[in-house]
């Protein structure tokens, strides 16, 4: 039996004009996570990343952190987050143009950006428009449909589960998005059960399964036990 685990990279910075970096409190998650292995003695036989920078800061910092027990990582698109910017800056202001509920929200959203609420206001404006995102019949040029997605992540998991070896254990530096998806392809759960899961998904998080062939089963889901409180974060 192999297992399979799944990091979520540390708090970015998904308010400021660079979105996709870490925050110095992110960096501080990625460190303890590695130093929590290190002190347990873990070690993984192979690892994965995306591409996105925050995804690949994360791996950096926690491999620096527990040493040669992480190997080189194998760095794969496919495990990039679903591409939100576009999403935002290209289908949100279509959708605001066509309901007037949405375009309320988002504006509701732009008016508490500076405001200690903002992050309750985007979610409720992001809730919706991913939730559109994820039934439109088409998306504008550029924006990732949800089909795409959800067929590239579904072939990444499929060769990292094929790929050759007995007792592997698998590590992952990815995304909320791509780590709902992976639960609700092992839980054969419908379509918007992913984002239903990717809201939950906190900072620097480990999600793991065990598998078998193409037999993928989840034993935890979103496990934060090893960052002290003042380190967990969604957001």
């Amino acid at each position: 039996m192999s297992t399979l685990t799944l990091v979520r990279h540390g708090q970015a910075t998904p308010f400021e004009d660079d979105t996709d970096r870490l925050s110095p409190l992110g960096e501080r998650q990625a460190r303890v996570l590695g130093e929590f292995w290190r002190a347990r003695g873990v070690s993984f036989t192979e690892v994965w990343c995306g591409t996105l920078v925050r995804q690949t800061r994360t791996y950096e910092i926690a491999r620096d952190a527990l040493g040669e027990a992480l190997p080189n990582a194998r760095f794969d698109e496919r495990l990039s987050e679903y591409a939100a910017d576009g999403i935002l800056g290209h289908l949100a202001p279509r959708l605001a143009k066509e309901s007037e509920a949405f375009g309320a929200l988002m504006e509701a959203s732009r008016t508490a950006m500076r405001g200690p609420e903002r992050n309750r206001y985007f979610q409720r404006m992001l809730e919706a428009l991913m939730a559109h995102w994820q039934t439109a019949d088409d998306v504008p040029e550029g924006v990732e449909s949800w089909s795409t997605f959800a067929d590239r992540t579904r072939r990444v998991f499929g060769d990292i589960l094929r790929a050759p070896g007995a007792a592997r254990h698998v590590i992952v530096f990815t995304s909320g998005g791509v780590i709902g998806r992976a639960v609700q392809l092992a839980l054969r759960a419908p379509d918007d059960a992913m984002l239903t899961l990717n809201w939950r998904v906190r900072n620097a998080s480990l999600t793991t399964f065990t598998f078998s062939g193409p037999r993928l089963s989840l034993d935890e889901f979103n496990v934060t036990a090893h960052l002290p409180a003042d380190l967990v974060t969604y957001r």
